[in-house]
């Protein structure tokens, strides 16, 4: 994480905890995150120097109209300093603090088909115990691969129950 994207998430954090809009934000974010990963010709278009710098105002206006004012805001400033190569790191950091200052910590859970609510909501319960937090925000990532049962990773924890897992081990024991 760099300090630019630091100082940026903490700025903006701490104007949307003012304003009460930090999950919009947050969800924008992702958005805007998800925006210049999904399409790299916007991004290098957005940070072509042959755009004139009122054209870039424009053009992060139209493609990021129904985004919250302050995260428009934001990228505009970045764009102006040329530092919107630093959106996902700023993405990522808004999240984290938002996600500590609500005591949720986001997961992947990886599974051989999609999760009820009710397995959600036990994982959630069960896992957010065992860090600290309130509750994990859960991205469910089908794997046929696991035969059964459950990955989960938590930051650079994995909590692995999968069948996959359980069989390669078993082998290991059985040649070793």
């Amino acid at each position: 994480m760099s300090l630019v994207a630091e100082r940026y998430a903490l700025a903006l954090f701490e104007v949307a905890q003012k304003h009460g809009s930090s999950l919009d934000i947050e969800h924008d974010l992702r958005e805007v995150k998800k925006v210049f990963e999904m399409t790299p010709e916007l991004y290098n278009l957005i940070v072509s120097p042959k755009l004139s710098a009122e054209k870039r105002r424009n053009l992060i206006n139209e493609v990021f109209n129904e985004a919250n004012p302050f995260v428009v805001n934001t990228l505009q400033l970045m764009a102006e300093r040329k530092r919107l190569d630093e959106v996902g790191s700023l993405a990522d950091e808004f999240v984290a603090l938002s996600n500590d200052a609500q005591g949720i910590e986001d997961a992947k859970v990886y599974s051989t088909r999609p999760l009820t609510e009710e397995e959600r909501a036990s994982i959630s319960s069960i896992f957010a115990k065992k860090i600290g937090k309130q509750s994990l925000r859960i991205e469910n990532i089908i794997d046929p691969s696991l035969l059964g049962g459950l990955r989960l990773q938590i930051g650079n924890r994995i909590y692995d129950s999968s069948v996959s897992t359980k069989l390669a081990r078993l082998q290991r024991q059985l040649i070793g």
